[in-house]
Parts: structure tokens; C-alpha cells; sequence
């Protein structure tokens, strides 16, 4: 069922907030470390990876040791500046541990909607995956207003993520959370939910079992990531939603391992 994924080529890699900020609010740097090792290590085999990042907002009220997420957007926005920074640095230290170059990318849900500016976004990226760069892409929090002007906002960074994978035609998107899968009832919660394994199409009942809001850090829920699963079943493509914790899973989720859900086009019946 799942062995062609041993030969997908191109990857696009989303963490979320739960797996680079510990439950305390403080920085996961071991996690970072092993997926900085992981993505490089996959690097070098050749295959072409992106890196769509959460934790701005999270890693800026460490910085700025805020305990609670902010409501006010100008706040949200500070913080996030303050943690865009920080979370480059630790990346940039982390990722070139073992040789590995990153560049950042800030995007905005404008950028990619107007022809001309989504060319050239597809441009840069494709110039950097050839010069073995790993592209780390995070939306602008700074100037996505979300209540002023929806136009320019993502959402999230699950749909950014599905709409990088579709902009780049990758073969594979693999969305790292705090959860083992999708489930059919909140797992904490009920100890009889079931992980789906496979999800081929996804409907109203599915939608209705993912519940609500991610975590206090963060944005996302599984709401966000089903619609993001929509996004890259309708291009033809495949996602696979896991624990990353560890970020190790990924090398289990490319040899074909049955761990976390897999959303499947139909060309991988």
C-alpha cells in the first residue's frame, strides 16, 4: 500500500508548533537538532526537500516570556517578528551542524494568488532546491492581517503547506503534529477512537470528527490539516499526517512504514 513512497523524490516537510515548543512554552531544541539531521540526511540522498515551519508566535513568547498566546493581532505580530528571528537562528545553527544550507521564506496568501508574484516564488524556490538549499517558508505574520484584510492571510501554516506542495508539484506532503493520525474521536478523550491508516476521500462525518483548535502556542487543529489534505488530494498527490515527535518518523514514513495517516490521490491505489 504504501511502497511508493520509498521513491518519492520531491517533499515538502510541515512542523507545527507542538513539536518545536515543549508543553512548559520553553524551545524542543533536541527536536529541532534531529529534524535538522533528518531533513539533511535526506538531503544527501538526493532528494529535494522544503521545510514549511510553525512557531513564530511560540518561540517569541519564550523570548519575550509571555505564558498565554496573545489576542490582540498588533501583539501577535510583535511576537511573531521577535520569534521569526529567533527560530531562523536556531534553524540556521542546527541545519549547518552538518553542512546544510537554509534560506527563509516569508509568504503571504497575496503573493501566491497574483500570477506574475507566484511565478516568481515558484522561480526561487526551484533555484534554491538546485543549489541544494532548503527552503524554510513561514507566512509573513507581520503583515498577514487576518481581521483587516483576509485576502493576504494563509490561516494557518497546514494550508501553506498543502499550497506549497501543490505550487511545486511535490510528490509527497508529510505534516508533523502531536498527534499519532487522524482519528475518529479525540484519542484523550475517548480510548476507543480509531486511526484511520488511509483516508481516500474526505467528507462532512470526517470533518465533523476532527473537533476544534490546536494548542496554546500554535493555530492549528484537525480541522486545518483535513483541509489541507483536501488541497493536495485534488492535485493528485498524497500527504501522510504523523507524531513528530520524533522528527525521526519521517525516515520510517519514506520506507513505506505504516505509521500516521496516509491521504492518498487516486493514482496510488
Amino acid at each position: 500500500m504504501r511502497e511508493f513512497l520509498k521513491s518519492v523524490n520531491r517533499i515538502v516537510v510541515k512542523i507545527g508548533t507542538s513539536s518545536l515548543i515543549h508543553p512548559s512554552g520553553k524551545i524542543n531544541f533536541s527536536g529541532i537538532d534531529q529534524l535538522a539531521f533528518v531533513l539533511t540526511d535526506l538531503r544527501n540522498q538526493g532528494k529535494e526537500i522544503i521545510l514549511v515551519t510553525s512557531g513564530a508566535i511560540g518561540v517569541g513568547m519564550d523570548k519575550l516570556k509571555i505564558p498565554e498566546r496573545p489576542q490582540e493581532i498588533p501583539v501577535q505580530q510583535a511576537v511573531a517578528a521577535v520569534g521569526q528571528l529567533e527560530l531562523m537562528n536556531i534553524y540556521n545553527q542546527r541545519f549547518l551542524v552538518y553542512s546544510q544550507q537554509t534560506a527563509q521564506v516569508l509568504l503571504t496568501r497575496d503573493v501566491v494568488d497574483f500570477p506574475q508574484s507566484r511565478t516568481n516564488v515558484i522561480n526561487t524556490l526551484e533555484q534554491m532546491i538546485s543549489m541544494g538549499i532548503i527552503p524554510v517558508i513561514n507566512e509573513n505574520d507581520t503583515v498577514a492581517i487576518d481581521e483587516l484584510e483576509h485576502t493576504r492571510k494563509f490561516g494557518d501554516n497546514d494550508e501553506l503547506s498543502a499550497i506549497v506542495a501543490q505550487l511545486m508539484n511535490a510528490d509527497l506532503l508529510i505534516m508533523l503534529s502531536d498527534i499519532d493520525g487522524f482519528y475518529s474521536d479525540n484519542p484523550s478523550k475517548n480510548k476507543h477512537a480509531i486511526l484511520y491508516s488511509t483516508i481516500s476521500t474526505i467528507n462532512q462525518t470526517l470533518m465533523e470528527q476532527a473537533g476544534g483548535e490546536g494548542s496554546r502556542f500554535g493555530t492549528g487543529g484537525m480541522v486545518s490539516k483535513l483541509k489541507a489534505a483536501q488541497r493536495v488530494l485534488a492535485a493528485d498527490s498524497a500527504m501522510v499526517l504523523a507524531n513528530g515527535k520524533p522528527p525521526r518518523i519521517i525516515f520510517d514514513i519514506l520506507d513505506g512504514v505504516e505509521v500516521g495517516t496516509l491521504f492518498k490521490g487516486e493514482q496510488h491505489e
